[in-house]
């Protein structure tokens, strides 16, 4: 079996595309989350090898939910998924501590080389 993978976006449409090209490249998905605070939850719960975190979400924002799990876990490997390409946002997150950047709409190829690259 693969990767354990936690998948966070508000979107459950996001996240079933994402679950979808995971799992269909061996991935096992763990767990989702509609926003960074079941995120934290879930991360705690479930200690996945690999997060996919949206940035814009409501109750804790993506780059928040980082900081907090890298709080946790600063070995913690997570990727950042937005529909903003917003350089500030990128810098923000990788500052925050994610490992790579994806931009929606997804790439099937884009997101395993991000999860893959993040994982090695």
């Amino acid at each position: 079996m693969g990767a354990r993978v936690l998948i966070v976006d508000d979107a459950a449409f996001m996240r079933m595309m994402i679950k979808d090209i995971l799992t269909k490249n061996g991935f096992e998905v763990v767990a989702e989350a509609e926003n960074g605070s079941v995120a934290v939850e879930k991360w705690q719960e479930y200690h996945p090898d690999l997060t996919t975190m949206d940035i814009t979400m409501p109750e804790l924002d993506g780059i928040n939910a980082v900081r907090a799990i890298r709080e946790i876990d600063p070995k913690a490997r997570i990727v950042m998924c937005s529909a903003m390409g917003q350089q500030a946002m990128v810098i923000d997150a990788i500052q925050a501590g994610a490992k790579d950047f994806i931009v929606k709409p997804f790439q099937p190829d884009r997101v395993l080389e991000a999860v893959r690259k993040a994982l090695s």
